[in-house]
């Protein structure tokens, strides 16, 4: 776009997927790139496809896993989020089919599952995001529950 282009400037559009593996945690991925950390499985939605298949592309692209998505579990656009620059993400709640098939793959140093109680420093807002998770996850609980990592 050229600076007398009169289409205003819009936010990428991305997608985040939380796969809860209960009993043992969730998946999260070492970025290769910049910026690095662990993160949540995900990416840019490529034009022409839907967010809804970019998470399935981008978990199988990432973790080697198929995922069937479960649920929208919200949509992060704070212009902050991103330190690359204005980046909204759609976060999706997903369960993998075969959780024995985890492997880092694209752009993704490490694949591995982390307790919910002993996550790794997250890039992003990804630690809001999991956080607002198990605080749903709690809501859903019996009361005197235990907690699942």
């Amino acid at each position: 776009m050229s600076k007398t282009d009169p289409r205003p400037h819009t936010p990428l559009l991305a997608v985040d997927v939380l796969v809860h593996l209960p009993g043992r945690g969730i998946v999260l991925v070492e970025r290769r790139n910049p910026p690095r950390g662990w993160a949540l499985p995900g990416g840019f939605v490529d034009v022409g496809e839907s967010c809804e298949a970019a998470a399935v592309r981008e978990m199988r692209e990432e973790t080697g896993l198929d995922v069937e998505l479960t649920a929208l579990l919200g949509v992060y656009s704070d212009p902050a989020r991103d330190p690359r620059g204005h980046t909204a993400s759609a976060v999706y709640t997903a369960q993998a089919l075969d959780a024995g098939l985890l492997l880092a793959g694209d752009d993704a140093a490490q694949a591995a599952v982390f307790p919910l109680d002993a996550l790794p420093p997250l890039a992003f807002d990804h630690g809001k995001i999991v956080h607002e998770y198990v605080r749903r996850l709690a809501s859903l609980r019996p009361q005197g529950g235990v907690a699942q990592t």
